[in-house]
């Protein structure tokens, strides 16, 4: 409808994958670059990690564009399949014969050797085959042993097939698993899609448009490219939508400029901004229930009659805690992590004045735990606070036993869902230190399914946040 009224030659914000509109911007461009230099290279397996809606499928959209004629590319679009199904499905995209035959029914052995035999006739003729597979982080374990176990066709001299897998971070939780310790291994490169800065938004805004035929200035105001990051965070599915809606509301409003307005309007189609307001009303609650329970065993005055009202708290849970001796670190404490000193040797902290200030606090926290924190070790992921789900931060913040864990507790945002925030626990030297620490965790935590995470992970992800717009939302 806003073509003609743009100058327009086609949408600029479409969400499907076009090679035409790839932006390189973001490191988008040097990932395709090393991606096709570790292919051509030979270089085994590869991965790319990035979070829902980040550019990964145009990546594999581009790879195409930039390998040789003599790479044939193999898509795996549905990562659930069984060890037998998948040598199944790479040799009906290789188009053998074993794939059409149906009696009788080719054994395992017998997929895998007509794959072998297809691979080195193809080496023979300088041709080179690459396995892409999308999704990977909903892999089966044992699916992606086979996926190793393919890893090992090669000459003396050069692997017969290159696989490269796509995944959300959780890929990454998969592989730290210890039963597929060998697949680890055999990775060789790994890419990491960050999401955009602000004023990486603003040149990824500015490309697309002139990429299908803008040539007047920028149609985006400075203060509609804030709200526009702000409710992508940096995701470029996520600023796809918005802005193709904003574009829609200016046409709407005669206008050649897309105002903060235009964006307010598209996130509220879009159903984001009453997500996000959800997301900071039980964020405050959650944090100021954890920290207020922390106050009470380090203030040594007598609290207010009304010190709970401040902050909304429910009767029961506080009594319950106010009830409570210290609970004692001796038998949680880990080698990473000093125990939680009892009150007496513990300074006395005010209480937060306002639910925004202990927000603050705890995202000031979480800043420079991920800047000093240092990028080999681990942290325990230990549930997302969501306000659909509301009864895990009433239940679980407010229970007894996570006092052992408030010293070591952060905060961060979820870059795909802006109605979702992560909550982690502790910095561990290894996985293994990790992983122990949890199975040490009390049963109602547990309960949450916590799992471990690598920081490097979180601090690529959250490399990208602008924390000063961040602790400036309204609360």
């Amino acid at each position: 409808m806003y073509l003609e009224h743009f100058g327009l030659n086609a949408p600029p914000f479409k969400i499907t994958p076009d090679p035409q509109l790839f932006y390189t911007g973001g490191e988008r461009g040097l990932v395709l670059e090393a991606l096709v230099y570790a292919l051509l290279q030979g270089e085994g397996m590869v991965k790319v990690v990035g979070e829902v809606g980040s550019g990964k499928t145009m990546l594999c959209r581009m790879l195409p564009e930039k390998l040789p004629n003599r790479v044939e590319i193999l898509y795996l679009a549905n990562p659930r399949l069984t060890p037998d199904t998948i040598l199944q499905a790479i040799a009906l995209e290789m188009r053998l014969p074993i794939a059409q035959q149906q009696e009788p029914k080719p054994n395992h052995l017998q997929v895998m050797q007509a794959l072998h035999e297809a691979l080195l006739e193809k080496h023979a003729k300088n041709q080179q085959v690459v396995l892409l597979i999308e999704e990977a982080q909903g892999m089966p374990l044992d699916t992606l042993e086979e996926i190793r176990l393919l890893s090992n066709l090669e000459t003396t001299r050069h692997k017969l097939l290159q696989i490269v897998l796509f995944g959300q971070p959780e890929l990454e939780q998969n592989l730290a698993n210890q039963s597929i310790r060998q697949l680890r291994e055999r990775i060789t490169h790994s890419f990491y899609l960050t999401p955009l800065s602000r004023s990486g938004v603003a040149e990824y805004l500015n490309f697309r448009m002139r990429a299908v035929g803008y040539r007047g200035p920028s149609v985006f105001a400075p203060a509609a490219i804030k709200q526009l990051h702000r409710h992508a965070q940096g995701l470029l599915r996520r600023t796809n939508i918005l802005a193709d809606k904003a574009l829609l509301a200016a046409f709407s409003d005669n206008t050649h400029q897309i105002l903060a307005k235009h964006v307010r309007r598209a996130v509220q189609d879009s159903g984001f901004l009453q997500a996000q307001s959800s997301l900071w009303r039980w964020l405050i609650f959650g944090v100021a229930l954890l920290l207020s329970a922390s106050a009470i065993f380090l203030l040594p005055q007598q609290l207010p009659d009304n010190f709970f009202q401040k902050f909304a708290l429910p009767a029961a849970p506080v009594q319950q805690i106010v009830a409570s001796p210290p609970a004692s670190t001796a038998d949680h404490s880990s080698p990473a992590l000093p125990a939680v000193e009892p009150a007496a040797a513990s300074p006395a902290l005010p209480p937060p004045s306002t639910p925004s200030s202990v927000l603050q606090q705890r995202l000031l926290a979480s800043r420079d735990w991920l800047q000093q924190a240092p990028d080999t070790a681990y942290t325990i992921q230990l549930m997302h606070l969501d306000s659909d789900k509301n009864g895990i931060i009433n239940n679980s913040l407010a229970q007894e036993s996570m006092q052992d864990l408030q010293a070591h507790l952060y905060l961060l945002p979820n870059t795909t869902q802006v109605s979702r925030w992560r909550l982690f626990y502790g910095e561990f030297a290894s996985y293994t230190e990790a992983q122990a620490e949890l199975q040490r965790l009390p049963p109602t935590v547990r309960d949450n399914q916590p799992f471990v995470r690598r920081i490097q992970t979180l601090q690529k992800s959250a490399a990208t946040l602008d924390w000063e717009e961040l602790l400036e939302m309204p609360h």
